[in-house]
């Protein structure tokens, strides 16, 4: 285990403290010998039977299974047909369900993997978005499931301190709009 590695019980939290908490912490993900890395900037609560956004406030599926499975686990999911979305299954272990969605990040090492992977060179738009960080971190279906607590081809460490965060509705969702579970910081 890499020392800075976030150990499970960082996970075992309320779902947006964890998402809140999981802000200024560095995502890195090894490719054979490279490293690509970066701060973690926004990321969105999603939670269990009080959150009809959420997909685990129905039932598990094969596609949720992870969110009711153990914490610090990435879920993975193809959404609209053509992208992948990254999660982080965190939640109090009084709850059935809950993950975390990381938005975005700002990129620090292997920035030019990155801007090869999605074909960009704009550092501004290059890992601002889900399926942007996605694309660029090379995290498809084969990552769904990964121990993020280990030492891996995909983990998260401590990062940065933070000092603000904002809060606003999550993106792209038709209910429970009412929550403000989608934070963000400025690097």
């Amino acid at each position: 285990m890499i020392l800075n590695t976030l150990p499970r019980k960082f996970y075992l939290q309320d779902t947006v403290t964890v998402a809140k908490n999981l802000l200024g912490k560095k995502i890195i993900r090894k490719i054979g010998r490279n490293e690509i890395s970066g701060i973690i900037t926004e990321t969105e609560a999603y939670k269990h039977k009080d959150d009809p956004a959420s997909h685990a406030y129905r039932k598990i599926t094969d596609r949720n299974k992870a969110m009711f499975g153990d914490v610090g686990i990435a879920y993975v999911y193809f959404t609209y047909g053509m992208y992948y979305c990254f999660n982080v299954v965190a939640r109090n272990p009084k709850v059935a369900a809950g993950a975390v969605l990381i938005r975005a990040i700002e990129p620090e090492k292997g920035i030019k993997r990155m801007q090869e992977n999605r074909n960009k060179k704009d550092l501004k738009n290059l890992t601002n978005g889900p399926a942007k960080l996605t694309q660029a971190l090379e995290i498809t279906k084969e990552q769904y499931g990964v121990d993020l607590t280990k030492d891996s081809k995909l983990y998260i460490t401590k990062g940065i301190e933070v000092k603000k965060i904002t809060s606003s509705p999550r993106i792209g969702i038709k209910e429970a709009t009412d929550k403000l579970w989608n934070f963000k910081i400025n690097i």
